[in-house]
This record gives C-alpha cells, sequence and structure tokens, in this order.
C-alpha cells in the first residue's frame, strides 16, 4: 500500500502541478476542450491508463470541460501515485 502524504509533501507537489488544487482529500483540475470530441477522446486515454495503473479518477464530462478527482482510498489521502497520475494526465493533454 501507497504511503498518504503529509500536507508539507502535497503543497510541494502541487507547486509543481499547474492547475491542480487540494479538496480535502483530492487533488482536482478542470481541462477545457475547443471541441467537446476533444474532451471525450481524453478521457478515453485518461481510463485507459488508469486501467493499466489500477487507480482510477472520478471524471467528469461537462460539455467541452473534464474535472479529474484523485484520491489513494486504501491510503486514506493522497500518494505519490496520484501526483505521478495528475502528471500522465496533464502530458495527455498536452498532446491533444
Amino acid at each position: 500500500m501507497a504511503k498518504r502524504l503529509s500536507l508539507t509533501e502535497i503543497d510541494q507537489a502541487l507547486a509543481e502541478l499547474p492547475g491542480w488544487k487540494l479538496d480535502g482529500k483530492f487533488i482536482v483540475k478542470k481541462y477545457r476542450f475547443q471541441e467537446f470530441l476533444k474532451g471525450v477522446a481524453f478521457v478515453n486515454e485518461i481510463a485507459q491508463l488508469s486501467e493499466e495503473k489500477n487507480h482510477h479518477p472520478f471524471m467528469a464530462i461537462d460539455y467541452k470541460l473534464v474535472t479529474l478527482r484523485l484520491t489513494s482510498w486504501n491510503a486514506g489521502g493522497l500518494t505519490d501515485l496520484d501526483v505521478d497520475l495528475a502528471k500522465k494526465y496533464d502530458e495527455i493533454y498536452g498532446k491533444m
């Protein structure tokens, strides 16, 4: 099981994750798209990666806005896995 990050570690991680914000036990980011189907394609890529890592975010599609929320339930908060996946999600968005 992954070790839960301290508030200091979370603050340090968020400093390197533009647009991600702490919301309780979650980190959250909203991604905007020019077209609805680009947002859906993004969610499909996120879903594929998340399935491979066996770590799944909460995802919401609101027309051209996709919101991702990450936490590690088994650790009771945020872990390195959440931070690593947030970075990968940003990389996927950057390629779209």
